[in-house]
């Protein structure tokens, strides 16, 4: 028994007939009364009564049909669930983030990518870059969106859009009365970060820029994550730096400078390798927003 079986055998069931039957479905009904009889042999009862007027079911077929119809649903069914994963209109996107989405690029490429295909899932991950990059090529993620300009072997990366770096301050701090803040207005202060990503990346960013002036940063680790540690901003446990994209999130208390000439670039990593058709889409659709935005790609 086959699918080919099983569709003539309901075809003509539904038109009592094995010549309607076969014109229906575009074959001889030669071709159709053949596999039907293939099916009645290989099942070891007959499934229609033959008549001058037609066909008509059995008992056998009776019992037969209600079952083959289910079969020939969940299969149409399937072809349909396959089809528009295939195309990229319904399925699941695994992405892997190290910057905020309060705002910005990756805000707005999540946001049109959701509107343009509402049947796929997207899956949002927190984590480190070697965490990602990981999960990456083992197809736990689908594409990650990481900062700085590293190579990552195995993998696919393209740069996509840059942020400027800022520090966030209380509001009653000497240096928001400041629009722009040098390193060297920074050098002596004591700044905090998380123990979840990007804390471990900001400290080691802090901990070179802060270097090169010649000081040895006061960093302390805070057990919070992101949006907490902003808090603690602003009751004065200490100072932190984040990305532009951050600067959406409106927490009372604190102010955000940007430092100048510190831009970070952020790049999407994908394995070449990955062939999730939602994937093609969402990395066709970020370089399209990219060079809308001046990015030579």
């Amino acid at each position: 028994m086959n699918f080919r079986h099983l569709r003539y055998f309901v075809a003509a069931s539904e038109h009592g007939s094995f010549r309607k039957a076969g014109v229906a479905l575009g074959v001889q009904e030669s071709t159709i009364s053949r596999r039907i009889r293939d099916l009645e042999d290989g099942l070891g009862s007959a499934l229609f009564h033959r008549h001058s007027g037609g066909v008509c079911l059995t008992v056998a077929g009776q019992r037969l049909l209600s079952k083959a119809q289910k079969v020939l649903r969940y299969i149409n069914e399937g072809a349909e669930i396959v089809d528009a994963v295939g195309r990229g209109t319904e399925g699941q996107l695994r992405v892997g983030i190290f910057s905020s989405l309060a705002s910005g690029f990756l805000q707005d490429l999540l946001r049109t990518f959701a509107a343009e295909h509402p049947g796929v899932y997207v899956e949002v991950v927190d984590g480190n870059p070697a965490e990602h990059v990981a999960a990456i090529r083992q197809f736990r993620l689908d594409i990650a969106f990481l900062t700085g300009t590293l190579e990552w072997p195995q993998c696919e990366t393209t740069y996509l859009w840059s942020e400027r770096v800022f520090v966030v301050l209380p509001e009653a701090h000497a240096l928001a009365r400041k629009e722009e803040v040098k390193w060297h207005d920074l050098a002596h202060e004591t700044f905090i970060v998380s123990d979840v990503p990007p804390g471990q990346e900001v400290h080691d960013y802090l901990v070179q820029r802060v270097a090169d002036l010649g000081h040895h940063p006061k960093i302390q680790a805070q057990f919070v994550g992101r949006d907490n540690l902003l808090t603690l901003v602003a009751i004065g446990s200490g100072l932190t730096v984040t990305s532009e994209a951050t600067t959406a999130a409106h927490v009372p208390g604190i102010c955000y400078r940007p430092i100048i000439g510190e831009v970070l670039p952020f790049n999407g990593v994908w394995s070449p390798k990955n062939d999730n058709p939602a994937l093609r889409r969402f990395v066709s659709m970020a370089k399209m927003m990219a060079r809308r935005q001046g990015v030579d790609l």
